[in-house]
């Protein structure tokens, strides 16, 4: 291994909570490093939000030595060497040294370690297999530090050894190049990454989407996903994306370009709803998130009324109320994300769209004056009905611009009941 160089100490390295966790494993003379993304990311001048430790010491070790500090730690992976210890309301993810007796592309079967070298060599590239002691020293085995300041993303070692290990090291390898890289992968590299990515469809949805958004939420995901379409990988996984123009389009709108994953995935695809049905079934969306993935293919009426607002032909007074019936019905956030994603669809005019997104921000809730209890008050027996009228005002109470008072409404109320019952 190289000689170590230094990192200059970083305040996530002498916080309180880092200070007391790395004290309790070092209490019985073990080693413990920095590793991962905090490292990579402190050397990148970026901000460090979650602290990984590595150490020699089993996992029972690592539980024992931070419960003997009266810190308390979670066993969140044991099989793979892995506790979470949590200080001061700050979780500490901790890993045993480890390498790879058995893979199969999906999964690896590993052995404990006490070797530095073989736990770094089992790493993905090469700035993720640094390592830096409490007291700042770097350690960095295959060049990473120069490999992360040229911003190019490369293997350790050899890197269809490294995808053929766990297939989702190659949509890694573009997660990571949309975030840090600078430098066109080799062609042969990117050959090689052709011809594994059918292997993708072999992994769970929830590994594919855990990394895809993550890709897709680089300030600048175009490059790294022009480079996954032109050599036919973004298709492995995702057949439904389709051309990049709506997201570069999407990027480009200036202040109101929007930066949610969901929203730019939605971008790649077509703007109907069985698409987006199908990608948020395979790649395992929660409930929020598909319903919000289909909205944003195929909105409700009210939300495609709000599209008015990106008309230049269309009437101030009409585009405005359509506005404020979408706001209504929809809420503030699902009519600006439709507006914003619509615009760039069609690539409407960025000032027509930020006029309408000026209307969203100063948008004040309404509240409809009247509830089932007024309708019963009438005497309308509890079921449909009920419900019937109430919808009826309130769409004439809508219609009007939220402008009658509840004395209207009730008056309006009034005379739909009797003409029902008549």
């Amino acid at each position: 291994m190289s000689q170590p160089e230094r990192l200059e100490i970083q305040d996530w390295m002498v916080a309180a909570e880092t200070r007391r966790v790395v004290a309790a494993l070092t209490a019985g003379g073990g080693e413990v490093r920095f590793v991962g993304g905090c490292v990579r990311d402190a050397l990148a001048g970026r901000p460090v939000n979650d602290v990984d430790i590595a150490t020699p010491d089993t996992p029972e070790t690592v539980m024992s030595l931070l419960r003997d500090a009266g810190i308390k730690v979670i066993p969140t992976g044991l099989d793979h060497g892995t506790v979470t210890a949590v200080a001061g309301h700050k979780p500490f993810e901790i890993t045993t040294l480890r390498e790879d007796v058995e893979t199969d592309g999906r999964r690896a079967v590993v052995a404990f370690t006490d070797d530095w070298m073989a736990d770094a060599s089992r790493r993905d590239l090469t700035f993720n297999a640094m390592s830096c002691s409490p007291d700042g020293h770097l350690f960095d085995p295959f060049g990473g530090r120069a490999d992360l300041a040229a911003g190019r993303v490369r293997f350790v070692g050899d890197a269809r050894a490294r995808i053929e290990e766990d297939y989702l090291r190659l949509l890694r390898f573009f997660r990571f190049h949309a975030h840090y890289g600078r430098v066109r992968p080799e062609e042969a590299l990117l050959d090689a990454m052709t011809a594994l990515a059918p292997r993708l469809c072999n992994l769970s949805g929830e590994r594919l989407r855990v990394e895809f958004l993550k890709l897709l939420a680089a300030r600048d995901p175009l490059p790294a996903l022009a480079l996954m379409r032109d050599h036919a990988i973004l298709q492995a996984f995702l057949p439904e994306a389709g051309e990049l123009a709506t997201l570069e389009r999407l990027l480009t709108q200036g202040e109101v370009g929007h930066d949610d994953p969901i929203m730019r995935l939605a971008a790649l695809l077509p703007a109907q709803r069985p698409p987006a049905t199908a990608v948020a079934g395979r790649l395992r969306f929660s409930s929020a998130q598909t319903e919000k993935l289909e909205r944003l293919a195929d909105p409700a009426p009210p939300l495609k009324a709000a599209r008015r607002g990106l008309d230049p032909a269309g009437a101030p007074e009409e585009v405005r109320a359509a506005l404020r019936g979408a706001l209504y019905r929809a809420g503030a956030a699902a009519v600006a994300d439709d507006l914003v994603l619509q615009a760039a669809r069609d690539n409407s005019d960025v000032d027509r769209l930020q006029a309408a997104l000026g209307q969203v921000v100063t948008w004040t809730p309404r509240r409809f004056p009247l509830s089932g209890s007024d309708v019963l008050a009438l005497g309308i027996e509890a079921g449909p009905r009920v419900g019937d009228l109430l919808g009826a005002v309130e769409d004439w109470w809508i219609g009007r611009d939220f402008e009658p008072d509840r004395k209207a409404c009730l008056v309006e109320l009034e005379r739909r009941a009797g003409k029902g019952a008549a």
